[in-house]
């Protein structure tokens, strides 16, 4: 297997790509190397098999999706009301959907899974890590609520990002801050 991590990382980006374009069965090492203008066999020599491929980009996409910012982002400074909790979720609607091809390949990645056992044990951990770790910077912010609200919070807005890349019109804008709005609110009972 080849060493020069600068390709891996290119290759596994074009695999991403086809992927979200092509979906799991159009993920082949020659769509890999023209997607990634490398010369045909090129993929090859980097991945043991079409399986390998698929799990480091499950992995990659997650690297992709962490905020540069994270610390400033969770940083109690910033504010700890439900507002900030709102805009929080926005930014993270926001950063998803903007990675879009990510969270579509993500999907197929995940589908694909069904079918394959080493990649659900991948990609159940690989899920898990981030989920925790969206725990653990939700209650190092200091913004309100616990795991449980992250948890609902993650569901939600995964479905919202979801709709936001298939079917782009289902919601403007000021459709997705209210809806973001109101997970918060059902996630995040108000003191009585």
């Amino acid at each position: 297997m080849r060493k020069n991590p600068e390709r891996r990382l290119a290759l596994i980006d074009a695999a991403i790509e086809v992927l979200a374009r092509e979906g799991a069965r159009g993920l082949t090492f020659r769509a890999v190397d023209t997607q990634a203008a490398v010369p045909n066999g090129t993929a090859s020599n980097y991945f043991s098999n079409r399986d390998d491929l698929l799990t480091q980009a499950g992995g990659r996409i997650y690297e992709r999706l962490i905020p540069d910012d994270l610390e400033g982002l969770i940083d109690p400074v910033n504010g700890t009301d439900r507002e900030r909790l709102v805009t929080l979720m926005l930014d993270v609607v926001e950063r998803v959907t903007s990675f879009g091809t990510g969270f579509l390949a993500l999907m197929e990645l995940r589908l694909e899974a069904v079918r394959r056992p080493d990649l659900r044990a991948v990609l159940t951990v690989r899920i898990r890590e981030d989920f925790d770790l969206n725990v653990a910077n939700h209650l190092a912010s200091g913004v309100p609520g616990d795991a449980m609200t992250v948890r609902l919070l993650y569901l939600s807005l995964n479905w919202l990002v979801l709709d936001r890349l298939t079917l782009p019109n289902l919601f403007g804008e000021e459709d997705i801050r209210t809806i973001v709005e109101a997970a918060v609110d059902r996630a995040l009972p108000r003191e009585s």
